[in-house]
């Protein structure tokens, strides 16, 4: 299975829709909430080439973007492969 990560924060409902389908899949992913930590905020606009809104996800170090961009490969039928699931 591939390697999830997910920037989150806190009362985020786009961050809880994200966790949420991938819970569903079954697939395993490390959360980094921002607000627990906010000197990776650096570290996800750096990677994410400038984007500053969460959650931001990376599967095998590939920028997917956000809920909509995941929710969207999911709704092509293109998340599972992605995934490896």
């Amino acid at each position: 299975m591939k390697q999830v990560e997910i920037y989150t924060g806190p009362l985020c409902a786009f961050c809880d829709r994200a966790k949420a389908l991938l819970n569903k899949k079954g697939v395993s992913f490390k959360e980094i909430n921002l607000a627990s930590d906010p000197n990776k905020m650096d570290e996800m606009i750096k990677k994410t080439n400038g984007m500053r809104t969460i959650p931001q996800i990376f599967i095998d170090g590939h920028h997917i973007g956000g809920n909509d961009k995941l929710q969207a490969l999911e709704n092509e039928g293109k998340l599972n492969s992605l995934l490896g699931v």
